[in-house]
């Protein structure tokens, strides 16, 4: 290992990394900076100081960036023989992202992509692998150049890194800025990531941005690396130049004795990244031609595969002999395992960008030739080709089906795109246009997907192609918040002369969109779903949704519909009929909640979670979750509705669901102000409403961000239990009567605004709110929500009927296991007998809903009650320092894990439920052992 100069910090902050993983801490590091910073040795000084550590290591090549997991393969690799030891669906989703499982006889696009990896779930296999390899020593984890891994593998990598804990891991991830003096990478333009680092999801990960190094640190460097006898005037020019760049202050000297070099004649005019890259160039350029051309093939083979280079070198005339000049020379090594190690990265960039092209067609075609058949091989070959090939089009459609099925999204965007360019026929052509634009959405590049759709658009008139790309499109607007441009788009092509199947996956698509768009858009969709019903065979899978839609949701807006079948049923049917579960039955669990079926929503989102645990569709579980979370907090389950939302809001981080951190934030907020927490509902509100970067569309105005609804909801509520009735009527009047009115939040709010409103004596504003709630209540004809109405009509008075319909409401409650609204009821009961100077009558009501507001945590509800028990000259017990119970004491995810691990399953089961290293389970569960007061797994039991 080489001498450091001037980074004492940035060796501390990695000796501290290590010393984390060494007690069984993991830990993370993004080490940043522009190219020739110092990353790389700072990557090279951590595993030479990690003694006693397991040490892996790759880096992002730039080419390889279309060949989904490359740069996880090759990460992994030491550690496959551990693959036997994850929990069976992330071996096999390890399994397909790296090829190793078996590829069903026949596979078409149809059938291999019906089932692709979930994204998530190959983050979570990473995790896994990670900790077994943890599991004996601690282990560093090295990546660098991480703007060039491929999507999948970054998006595995940085899912694991958010969820490391307790497993002794090191990760270290290199990262390359663009530089101060011009150029993002090696071309001087954006990387395949985007933006050379810019726009990767990086967010929450601790970071070290490598700054130039101080002049006296520069000074010493130079000197101790430049040739004896430098110039002083060139020592200062060079000093000036480098600007601290330690890559620049060890290669331009090497130039700095040629004037006639391009980098050194012309020092300032070109950025600093381009005059490395001629500095390198140069020392290529003495070599023999055939190590030359050896080192190009090598820097086109993005393994590198010492086996593969030679075989491709020998066709152009380069043999393993020509390789001795590169090694001498200090601009290659070789290691253990027979691969090419190029000195930096901007060597590589530079042999490969000066080349000429047609020298570059024909390195790749060579390697393609070298290659065995697969994936990598068809890459090469079509990197060479010029002109139409439909065989070798035929092959790429091939690798992106398989990029698809295991979750290389963007990969198969690119070969699908590669292919239509090679594909001879126009139609065929078209077609690969239109998997293109598709892939490209999932992979959430929307830009990139709209703009294969118009060139797709234009080549075609064939109506079910057009469709297909308004799809695309609307997507497209979906994700940038513009909702009535998405269901416009999706209406109108489900309008078209497409097959009801097709259509009625548009219309379920646009019901979400026009969710968001308004009460009109919902109905219009609706309406046409019930067109399209009508030639829909009976045994598609989407028929029992398509029923059972209309009939959920258009009661709740007074529009007329067929009787509501159990949500069980529909499921039945729809699973029958071959849906595709648990994803395609996810809107049942939110179309039950529309018309206040509640509990139908917590069996079936339990099972539905429950199965894509098993399965590993870890990617559905935070829109599940959500759904299973609003059913508990309207049981008055509040605890357990924080436990389901905190585990969907990591869920849906770590997998870039926008949509669902927002939705599942405002929850939280939500529950935070039932608590009276006023600094968690501030954060989670916040993190709400900026979840998202929506833009509403081409305009760039912004869009409201999807949990709206509930931010204003858990605000209002905030509000009403701080006694602030006159600013909870304005938030609460906005939800109930606003363009969110029809949302289950708009809707389940206005009991809480008729309160306010009662309160503040202005009940008039709360009257049409109420007629509304009052339909959707006798709609529902479920006991608690006629329970609810009786409260709010006991409210608006004639207060002569108030008492009857307060006690005929406290009937309806028993038995409907809702402790929160029971309570609401109770209190508003005990203060209108109180007033009505009934003190003996009131306590009874008082007294019950203090218990039940103390055992909820529901402080400012508590503090109420207590305040008119109080007044009815009763001491009041004082105020709980904290919610009954030693399990109040667990954070959400200790609770979890406590829970599962007293009905006995080890840590290694709990850790795959739940998505952890079993470490991080046996973690959580030692310091969940001292708030609970017991000492083993044992004494759990007496407390579940």
């Amino acid at each position: 290992m080489g001498m450091l100069y001037g980074r004492e910090q940035e060796q501390a902050a990695v000796g501290a990394l290590l010393d984390g993983a060494r007690d069984g801490r993991s830990g993370v590091l993004v080490l940043r900076g522009e190219p020739g910073i110092g990353k790389t040795a700072l990557l090279d000084h951590a595993a030479a100081a990690a003694a006693g550590f397991r040490v892996v290591r790759a880096t992002g090549v730039e080419y390889e960036a279309e060949l989904p997991f490359a740069g996880l393969s090759l990460l992994l690799a030491p550690g496959l023989d551990r693959l036997a030891a994850l929990p069976g669906p992330q071996r096999r989703a390890l399994e397909a992202a790296f090829g190793l499982g078996e590829e069903p006889a026949g596979a078409s696009a149809a059938t291999s992509a019906a089932a692709p990896a979930d994204r998530l779930l190959t983050g979570l296999a990473v995790l896994g692998l990670l900790a077994e390899l943890a599991s004996e020593q601690p282990l560093l984890c090295i990546v660098d150049d991480i703007q060039w891994l491929d999507r999948a593998s970054l998006d595995a990598l940085l899912i694991a890194a958010r969820r490391l804990q307790a497993e002794g891991v090191a990760l270290v991830l290199g990262l390359r800025d663009a530089g101060p003096s011009g150029g993002a990478g090696p071309s001087g333009g954006a990387g395949p990531s985007g933006g050379a680092g810019e726009g990767l999801p990086l967010a929450g990960l601790p970071e070290l941005r490598l700054a130039g190094l101080a002049e006296p640190d520069a000074a010493r460097l130079l000197d101790a690396r430049a040739a004896a006898g430098l110039a002083g005037d060139v020592r200062r020019r060079l000093l000036t130049e480098a600007a601290g760049n330690p890559l620049a202050l060890t290669e331009l000297p090497v130039s700095a004795g040629r004037p006639a070099d391009e980098a050194a004649a012309a020092p300032g005019v070109l950025p600093l990244t381009s005059r490395l890259q001629i500095a390198f160039h140069g020392q290529v350029t003495g070599l023999p031609p055939a190590t030359q051309n050896l080192l190009l093939v090598a820097a086109a083979e993005e393994n590198g595969d010492l086996d593969v280079v030679l075989a491709a070198a020998a066709a152009l005339g380069a043999a393993a002999e020509h390789l001795t000049p590169a090694e001498e020379s200090g601009l290659v090594t070789v290691d253990a395992d027979r691969r090419i190690a190029f000195r930096h990265p901007l060597l590589r960039a530079a042999i490969l960008q000066r080349a000429p092209l047609q020298q570059r067609l024909a390195v790749h075609r060579a390697i393609g030739g070298a290659l065995d058949d697969g994936d990598r091989r068809t890459w090469h070959l079509a990197l060479a080709a010029t002109a139409p090939d439909a065989a070798l089009a035929d092959a790429l459609e091939r690798t992106a089906v398989r990029a698809e099925a295991r979750g290389g999204h963007g990969g198969a965007a690119a070969a699908y795109e590669r292919a239509a360019r090679l594909t001879p026929d126009r139609d065929g052509a078209t077609r690969r246009l239109v998997l293109a634009a598709e892939a490209a959405t999932e992979e959430g590049k929307l830009a990139q997907a709209e703009a294969l759709a118009e060139r797709a658009g234009a080549r075609t008139d064939s109506v079910f192609v057009h469709a297909l790309l308004d799809h695309v499109r609307a997507t497209a607007h979906f994700w940038r918040g513009s909702y009535p441009a998405a269901y416009r788009l999706l209406l109108d092509a489900a309008a078209t002369d497409i097959e009801a199947p097709h259509a009625a996956r548009m219309l379920l698509q646009a019901f979400h969109a026009a969710w968001y768009a308004g009460e009109e858009p919902v109905v219009a969709v609706l309406d046409r779903l019930a067109e399209v019903l009508a030639a829909l065979p009976e045994g598609d899978p989407l028929t029992p949704l398509a029923r059972h839609l209309p009939a959920a949701v258009l009661p709740a807006l007074g529009h007329p519909a067929p009787p509501l079948p159990a949500a069980r049923d529909t499921a039945a049917a729809a699973r029958r009929a071959g849906a595709d579960t648990p994803r395609d039955l996810v809107q049942l669990c939110g179309a039950t909640l529309i018309l206040g079926r509640d509990a139908e929503t917590v069996e079936l989102a339990a099972e539905l979670a429950a199965e894509a645990r098993a399965k590993g569709a870890v990617g559905v579980l935070p829109t599940v979750q959500f759904f299973l979370a609003e059913a508990e907090l309207f049981h008055g389950r509040h605890r357990d509705a924080e436990v389901t939302a905190t585990e969907a809001l990591a869920l849906a981080r770590d997998t870039g669901q926008h949509q669902w951190v927002s939705q599942l934030s405002a929850l939280l907020a939500c529950l935070a102000a039932l608590a009276g927490d006023t600094e968690q509902v501030a954060a989670f509100t916040t993190t709400a409403r900026t979840a998202t970067a929506l833009t509403g569309g081409p305009s760039g105005a912004p869009a409201p961000a999807p949990g709206e609804p509930w931010t204003q909801w858990a605000l209002g509520l905030l509000d009403l239990g701080h006694g602030r009735v006159a600013d909870a009527a304005d938030r609460l009047q906005a939800l109930a009567t606003g363009p969110y009115r029809h949302h289950v939040s708009g809707t389940r709010a206005i009991p809480d605004l008729v309160e306010a409103a009662v309160r503040l004596g202005t009940p008039e504003r709360a009257a049409e709110p109420y007629e509304r709630f009052d339909r959707w209540a006798r709609a529902a004809a479920v006991p608690w929500a006629e329970a609810v109405r009786l409260r709010c009509q006991a409210l608006l008075g004639p207060d002569e009927l108030a008492e009857a319909a307060y006690r005929t409401a406290l009937g309806l409650h028993d038995g409907t296991h809702r402790p929160f609204e029971q309570a609401r009821t109770a209190l508003l009961y005990g203060e209108w007998l109180r007033r009505e100077r009934r003190r003996t009558d009131a306590r009874p009501h008082l007294r019950a809903a203090l218990e039940t507001f103390e055992l909820l945590g529901a402080r400012p509800w508590a503090d109420r009650a207590r305040t008119e028990l109080t007044a009815t000259g009763t001491a009041a017990p004082a105020p709980a320092d904290a919610p009954a119970g030693a399990l109040t004491a667990l954070t959400p995810q200790e609770l979890q894990i406590a829970r599962l691990a007293a009905q006995g399953l080890t840590n290694r089961d709990i850790a795959a439920q739940l998505f952890l290293s079993p470490r991080t389970v046996g973690h959580h569960l030692y310091k969940a052992y001292p708030k609970l007061g017991i000492t083993s797994r044992t004494d759990l039991v007496t407390l579940f």
